[in-house]
């Protein structure tokens, strides 16, 4: 244990405040990062397979296996496309029913969505972070160095300005994996968001009503 603590308590004697601040973010994104893994493991976002067959099937007029391979699919779309189908099938296919669930399907991603701005704010802030500890080292440095008068010793002047210069590299060592994380998260809700709208879209609103009327009549 000590192995990890000694390095932690090195750099914060270093860098100062400013690299405890950026230890306590760095924990914050990483414990924000897991719970987002963990929600959408949970939730089966971009698990899309089983729900892509069901609506190839409903376009072939199989809607009892389109169905039954909707309820297979553990994504958090299977609810949407059941009530879609079922709608469909009983004839109430509209733009009332499609206005109805897209906007539940909205709300659904944006419950998804949420811890994304603090992520992109670590992510934004956290190299600004750094950059103002290097600032705040470097003035420092430079106060030291001024206040030895003719005595300049340049290792000194060296010595000050990679501890300045450590700040900066913790907070893009904090950036860096967070909008890498964030950008994987926002992407694989994204392609489920556009997924939603082709399907509930391709359920409700068919190219005719003679469609319309065919898969009501199957029921």
């Amino acid at each position: 244990m000590e192995r990890i603590i000694d390095p932690i308590r090195a750099m914060l004697d270093l860098g100062g405040p400013v690299v405890a601040i950026l230890l306590v973010v760095s924990v914050i994104s990483l414990a924000t990062i897991l719970l987002k893994f963990w929600q959408f493991a949970r939730t089966g976002v971009g698990r899309r397979k089983k729900l892509e067959d069901a609506l190839r099937l409903w376009d072939d007029g199989n809607d009892k296996a389109a169905i039954r391979s909707t309820e297979a699919s553990r994504s958090h779309i299977r609810s949407l496309m059941l009530e879609a189908m079922e709608g469909a099938r009983k004839g109430k296919a509209g733009q009332g029913l499609l206005e109805r669930l897209s906007a539940r399907a909205e709300a659904q991603m944006s419950g998804l969505e949420s811890g994304f701005r603090l992520l992109d704010s670590i992510a934004q802030t956290a190299p600004l972070l750094g950059l103002f500890g290097t600032v705040l080292g470097m003035i420092d440095a430079f106060q030291s160095l001024e206040a030895a008068g003719s005595s300049v010793d340049p290792s000194r002047l060296a010595g000050g300005i990679w501890v300045a210069l450590l700040t900066t590299a913790v907070g893009l060592g904090v950036a860096m994996p967070t909008a890498l994380a964030l950008t994987w998260l926002d992407g694989r809700l994204s392609r489920d968001r556009i997924f939603a709208d082709k399907a509930l879209t391709m359920l409700l609103m068919p190219e005719s009503s003679v469609g319309a009327a065919g898969h009501a009549a199957a029921s």
